[in-house]
């Protein structure tokens, strides 16, 4: 079926996908060196790939791993598991990847209401756990005897009470209904040609998100994948330029993706070899524009803000 002329979707063909595979990373089968794998995308599994990787190269991790639900990965699948085997699941996860984070390295872990416990509870053992951050996804059906499930967590984790935290890089621009003035002059917003505006600091629940759909030229056909909007302000919070964002369970390359666009490096690992080769293609397609929707000017612009499509339309 032919795509209409608005949906934007990235899909690629059998050839795209063999051009791209080429620049993957494949077989780990001997440990690597950080500069070989540096700005790079690893084709497998992270369980595989684990006991290969160097020590303390990391500065801010990002995990997405399956949410405890029943839910297809292309290739791969998972199914729901018993609270407590999940609990043992991610746990495993955390031990396997601890050895790569840095001293003052950053964790960041996605997860939704049912998994939610079993995340916190197994961080809590391994690290400092200093916020659990909701966001508003807005995206999905309905439920006639429940409630919508229209959020999900991100745990925000440390290795130790020295880490990285830029709260000026991850303000909110924000419209002012009533603004104030105290002399004749705004007190704590600012008066533009476009409106009155108050930067705010960043809280620990984010309704100013849209979750990728297919008008969006970063959306991707797969199925739980991250507004760039969102790692934006992961990877701005909790990371210097140059420093090195890991993702090992990359899916669609949303995290690399930030990364390069905000001037850190990266290292993914996807098991996957369709979603890893639209990785691949997103990586190369940054190197055209910087642009990241719903960011601009040094701040985050509210969900379908007039000015930030303005901004958006001018980079």
């Amino acid at each position: 079926m032919q795509k209409s002329k608005r949906n934007k979707t990235i899909t690629l063909n059998q050839d795209e996908i063999k051009y791209l595979s080429l620049s993957l990373i494949k077989d780990v089968k001997e440990n690597i060196e950080i500069n070989n794998i540096v700005n790079k995308v690893i084709l497998g599994s992270m369980f595989d790939v684990y006991k290969y990787l160097p020590d303390s190269f990391v500065d801010l991790l990002i995990l997405d791993p399956p949410y405890n639900l029943n839910k297809d990965f292309g290739e791969v699948s998972f199914k729901r598991m018993s609270d407590d085997k999940y609990r043992d699941y991610f746990e495993d996860i955390i031990i396997k990847l601890k050895h790569t984070l840095k001293a003052n390295a950053s964790i960041y872990v996605c997860g939704d209401w049912y998994n939610s416990s079993s995340l916190q509870s197994v961080l809590s053992k391994h690290f400092n756990v200093r916020n659990r951050i909701t966001w508003q996804r807005e995206k999905g059906r309905g439920a006639k005897k429940n409630w919508k499930n229209a959020h999900e967590d991100i745990y925000f984790a440390t290795m130790s009470n020295e880490y990285t935290f830029n709260v000026d890089k991850v303000k909110t621009r924000k419209s002012v209904i009533a603004p104030y003035k105290e002399n004749g002059k705004p007190k704590d917003w600012k008066e533009t040609e476009d409106g009155n505006f108050r930067d705010t600091y960043p809280s620990n629940f984010w309704d100013e998100m849209s979750v990728p759909y297919w008008s969006m030229s970063e959306n991707t056909e797969h199925p739980t994948q991250k507004p760039e909007k969102l790692m934006a302000k992961l990877i701005l919070a909790s990371s210097n330029e140059n420093d090195i964002i890991f993702d090992p369970f990359l899916g669609s390359g949303t995290s690399c993706v930030v990364a390069k666009k905000l001037g850190r490096q990266y290292i993914g690992i996807e098991i996957d070899k369709i979603y890893a080769s639209v990785s691949m293609k997103r990586i190369l397609d940054a190197n055209l524009g910087d642009r990241i929707q719903g960011y601009s000017d040094g701040v985050f612009w509210q969900r379908n803000s007039l000015n930030s499509s303005k901004k958006d339309k001018q980079k």
